[in-house]
């Protein structure tokens, strides 16, 4: 199918322990896909398989039928914020995104139009160590936009967002869909995953739980913190 992330039959071992078993999902065309789970073995490990920073026992993580590492410059295909920014506290934001532009192939004037997007015009000159946890998240997102991708994956989006920037993420993601994007989420905010997805991927100990529409995960749960909590904690 095109422009889907497909997860296919993915298993992963770690010594003795098997910390991804058999999974399988898709996050498609123009639909936010929400990848949830408690803490532990799952989402991100699924996640670094996809981005090629780990490797699967088995099975394949394909993104518009091909894996990651094949993209000799991926932000043109693929937006990614995902593990911090990562990047010395004594650079600016400005020198950070004209890196992350010139090793994509990408002109240097995308960056006024990914801060303004992002609402962080005024930290240019800011330096990275500087930046609270909500500017840094929105500098991801910014730094995942910058090749105006397809795909776009994004760890913990609203994580450190102030009420303002949570309901600027909420109008944003759901503009980005609209636009025919295919996004990938994930975040232990389940209350604003409601608010924002289109789809429902729910994993714990390894394995999927379920997969569905929001509306078809929901059933005749009163809200997606009762779905989650049921199927992660026994039904307690």
């Amino acid at each position: 199918m095109k422009n889907t992330i497909e997860i296919k039959n993915i298993s992963k071992k770690i010594k003795d322990k098997t910390i991804l078993k058999n999974i399988s999902f898709e996050a498609k065309e123009g639909r936010v896909t929400a990848f949830l789970g408690p803490n532990g073995p799952g989402k991100s490990s699924t996640l670094r398989i996809l981005l090629g920073l780990d490797k699967a026992d088995s099975g394949t993580a394909l993104i518009d039928g091909d894996v990651y590492t094949n993209f000799k410059q991926p932000l043109l295909k693929v937006g990614v914020s995902f593990d911090g920014v990562g990047s010395p506290d004594d650079r600016t934001v400005y020198q950070y995104l004209k890196i992350i532009a010139t090793s994509n192939g990408i002109n240097s004037s995308k960056i006024k139009e990914v801060v303004k997007m992002t609402n962080i015009e005024n930290k240019l000159k800011s330096h990275i160590g500087s930046l609270s946890l909500g500017e840094s998240k929105r500098l991801g997102i910014a730094t995942a936009l910058l090749g105006e991708p397809q795909f776009l994956i994004l760890d913990e989006p609203t994580n450190g967002l102030d009420p303002q920037g949570i309901k600027w993420f909420r109008e944003f993601i759901k503009s980005l869909a609209q636009k025919g994007k295919t996004i990938l989420l994930s975040s232990h905010i389940l209350s604003e995953v409601e608010v924002i997805t289109d789809d429902i991927v729910i994993i714990n100990n390894g394995e999927i739980l379920i997969t569905g529409s929001l509306k078809e995960v929901l059933m005749n749960e009163k809200s997606l913190e009762d779905v989650f909590f049921k199927l992660t904690e026994g039904g307690k």
